[in-house]
């Protein structure tokens, strides 16, 4: 199953954390961050997803990243 499928099937759960910009969610890809703000901005909004991250007691400055683009929206993956 390829990482865009998975994310869509797991971010139908609950999510762990709400903020103001994202809806935070345990994947098994890693951390997800979905887009909840209208609009997506471009680049990618990392540096609002550090900051927010913190809020839910995330600290994923150190994690690798990615974003992808699924039904859901505009979601960004932190990982190891």
């Amino acid at each position: 199953m390829a990482i865009r499928e998975l994310l869509e099937d797991e971010l139908k759960a609950p999510s762990i954390g709400t903020t103001d910009c994202f809806s935070w969610h345990a994947t098994s890809v890693g951390i997800a961050a979905l887009w909840t703000a209208g609009q997506a901005p471009t680049p990618p909004p990392y540096d609002n997803a550090l900051k927010e991250g913190l809020q839910v007691g995330l600290d994923l400055s150190r994690e690798e990243r990615e974003f992808h683009q699924v039904s859901q929206g505009l979601v960004l993956v932190f990982h190891s």
